[in-house]
């Protein structure tokens, strides 16, 4: 990709503001759409960036253009309608879409703007904000070959590991499979520690044992050391957007007429922490609300208090 080529990116919140920094730093015209919290957007503007006021704004000063928000209700809403970013782009456009979103939308969405000529990308994202802050993030892309080594370059400016991992639909595919195994720990961690606090072994002990072993991970570090430590900010993936995920898994799972059994148990886990402990909390906060559920807490935390 040149570098004449002009970003436009929309949804500068946790991932997002580091990845558009990263761009905007690394020599990249870019343009963003206002946010709610107005404070990355101003750090964004200060660093060079423009602000467009509306989807079809921004895509008409653009060439390329990220989303990354929620899901697929947030991407279908932004790219139709006489505002949306069909609307404003020309054909040979490509629109990269870095939410985890539904498959089945992304194949939809794609048909529709080809129709246009415009190009459909999808390159969820892995790692959390820290990376995304350093440039350093996980992507696995879905889209041809050629608008891969188009794309690579501005990839290259926010990510680590960028991997072509087949075609449209698939990154979003994977993505899934990928946050069914990192919500998949999450629960197994969870319930793991309670039953041994039960039969007398504390979660430091726990610890002591899986650390550095087999079972090790950089996903058991973060959600130890806010079981540990209490850290609130050890891993910011919520609860809404983990049911939201597994909500996702199972629409694919369905597509497909396959038996789903632990991914419902995993949706399943975080339905009930989101609607007694609220959706803003974080996905290590899993070990409470499965600790609640026992009557036991972890880190001080009395298990009639662990929703709040």
């Amino acid at each position: 990709m040149a570098a004449k080529e002009r970003i436009g990116f929309i949804g500068v919140g946790l991932m997002g503001h580091g990845m558009a920094k990263n761009i905007v730093e690394k020599g990249w015209a870019l343009t963003i759409m206002g946010h709610r919290n107005r404070t990355p957007v101003e750090d964004l503007i200060g660093r060079g960036a423009k602000e467009a006021k509306t989807p079809k704004a921004l895509a008409e000063a653009s060439d390329v253009v990220f989303l990354c928000v929620t899901g697929s209700r947030e991407v279908e809403a932004l790219t139709r309608g006489p505002d949306g970013l069909a609307a404003g782009l020309k054909p040979g456009s490509i629109v990269v879409d870095c939410s985890t979103s539904d498959p089945v939308s992304t194949m939809a969405i794609a048909a529709e703007l080809a129709a246009g000529g415009i190009i459909f990308v999808d390159a969820p994202l892995g790692r959390t904000p820290k990376e995304a802050q350093e440039g350093t993030l996980d992507t696995m892309v879905g889209c041809t070959p050629e608008v891969f080594e188009r794309l690579k370059p501005v990839l290259d400016a926010w990510a680590g590991r960028v991997i072509h991992i087949g075609g449209t639909g698939d990154g979003h595919r994977m993505k899934l499979l990928n946050n069914f195994l990192s919500m998949g720990y999450a629960a197994l961690y969870s319930e793991a520690l309670v039953l041994a606090d039960k039969v007398g072994i504390t979660p430091k002990r726990f610890d002591s044992v899986v650390r550095g072993g087999r079972m090790d991970c950089g996903f058991y570090q973060t959600f130890m050391q806010y079981v540990l430590e209490r850290d609130r900010n050890a891993h910011r993936f919520t609860f809404s957007n983990a049911l939201k995920d597994m909500r996702y898994l199972e629409s694919m799972a369905d597509s497909v007429s396959l038996a789903n059994p632990m991914g419902n148990a995993v949706k399943n886990a975080f339905a009930m922490a989101a609607s007694t402990m609220g959706g803003d909390k974080y996905v290590p906060m899993l070990s409470d609300s499965a600790a609640a559920l026992n009557g036991i807490s972890f880190g001080g935390v009395p298990a009639d208090k662990a929703a709040e």
